[in-house]
């Protein structure tokens, strides 16, 4: 009974904290402005089902791709298992699902999967931290998100071996019971190890392993919103909501586009109501970007697919795509911590754009859309890149010589070239 109530306070003081934890990434991206995405749902079903779901995207790079179906797939399914582990710690039972005419199936399948979980982690490790991938090794990649990716990939494997440990060390207490238990195939290779331990030590090693699987699941699942692996929950309505549009198609603001009817049709009837002001064209900080924009900066898992497929970081310019994302999450996490302190943001001199992200990244891009195309949930770099070039260009004037020449020739000759309308026919003068 006492291990029941302590399971119990610690199964629910996690729910409490995981819970905490998720209002608040809840409450940052709802400081975007609203959007609008329940356009064609059929449309989006299936590409959620194919992207986020069937991982389609990410056998783009066959070898990482499959590692990583296999470490999704195993740790979903494996985690099936927890089901029953809660009941067993609330109840007090001892595998009480095994009454089900497919338990041994779905258990042999899980030590099955929990093998390749292990093996995909451990290749992941040496990727990253031997192999020194080019894309984990980026400038944006600090101490703190190799760190963070080496804690999951641990933590995993960790988990897998209890979970392997305790089929093992429970597989020789059933037999001390029952000589003919069959036990399950991979953890019968393990009980060699553990076949000449007394019961009682039989008996440590699994509560052990119960406790630690259990306890590392609900601490995994309270880190998991302080980590980039927050994108195993949030790449669903990541992918869902995601732009639809063909790549490179940009989006008008409503005001400009208002003025514009206006000024090109003189018979055009002003509105009846003068509209607002808009607050600002274009992005200077996350509360211009709106709520899909900021769910994608939660949304990412720092792959670097972006950044590596990027043609201006290939040529060493400023731009990481990838660092786009992470800076806008660093951002919201700082405006909210602001809120936490003070109850409502206050002002504190800083913004997404000049405290993060430079002018010069943002000018970097060629809009190229390869950052789109790369992001195995869907996510839009350029998107925040574009407004916040509308700033820069619409707000502070603050663009390069060559585009102000160009955006000059537009407003005053209808076309990019320095030349009157009148004269674009003299080449045809020889003709």
């Amino acid at each position: 009974m006492i291990s029941q109530i302590i399971f119990s306070v610690v199964l629910l003081a996690a729910i409490v904290f995981f819970t905490r934890a998720v209002r608040k990434i809840s409450r940052n991206i709802h400081l975007g402005k609203v959007i609008d995405r329940s356009d064609r749902p059929g449309e989006r079903w299936k590409t959620m089902l194919l992207v986020a779901i069937g991982q389609s995207k990410m056998v783009t790079r066959p070898f990482a791709g499959v590692l990583h179906i296999l470490v999704y797939a195993g740790f979903i399914i494996i985690n099936i298992e927890v089901l029953e582990i809660l009941i067993d710690g609330v109840a007090g039972t001892h595998r009480v699902l095994s009454f089900l005419p497919f338990y041994g199936f779905l258990i042999t399948a899980f030590e099955y999967l929990a093998v390749g979980v292990m093996v995909a982690c451990a290749i992941f490790l040496i990727r990253r931290n031997i192999g020194k991938l080019k894309r984990f090794w980026s400038k944006e990649m600090t101490s703190w998100p190799r760190t963070d990716a080496n804690i999951i990939l641990i933590t995993e494997i960790a988990l897998m071996c209890a979970f392997l440990t305790l089929d093992a060390s429970d597989t020789l207490i059933q037999r001390s019971a029952n000589a003919a238990y069959s036990g399950f195939p991979i953890s019968n290779l393990l009980t060699g190890m553990l076949s000449g331990s007394s019961m009682g030590t039989l008996e440590f090693i699994e509560h052990f392993c119960w406790w630690f699987h259990i306890i590392g699941i609900l601490a995994f699942l309270n880190y998991v919103p302080y980590s980039k692996h927050f994108h195993i929950l949030l790449a669903f309505p990541n992918v869902y909501y995601s732009n639809l549009n063909p790549k490179g198609q940009f989006t008008n603001l409503a005001s400009v586009t208002r003025e514009i009817k206006l000024m090109l049709d003189p018979s055009a009837a002003p509105p009846a109501e003068t509209p607002a002001a808009p607050e600002r064209f274009g992005a200077k900080d996350i509360f211009d970007l709106n709520t899909v924009q900021l769910m994608n900066a939660y949304s990412c898992t720092e792959c670097g697919r972006c950044t590596s497929s990027c043609p201006a970081n290939q040529t060493g310019k400023m731009l990481s795509p990838r660092k786009i994302m992470m800076d806008t999450r660093d951002r919201m996490e700082e405006v909210g911590k602001n809120i936490d302190k003070n109850g409502k943001f206050v002002d504190d001199g800083k913004s997404l754009l000049f405290n993060y992200i430079t002018a010069e990244e943002v000018w970097a891009c060629t809009s190229c859309n390869a950052c789109v195309q790369e992001c195995p949930v869907d996510i839009d770099p350029l998107s925040i890149i574009v407004d916040l070039r509308r700033f820069l260009v619409m707000e502070q004037s603050a663009q390069p010589q060559e585009l102000a020449l160009m955006l000059n020739n537009i407003e005053n000759n209808g076309a990019p070239w320095q030349f009157p309308a009148s004269d674009r026919l003299n080449w045809t003068s020889a003709l």
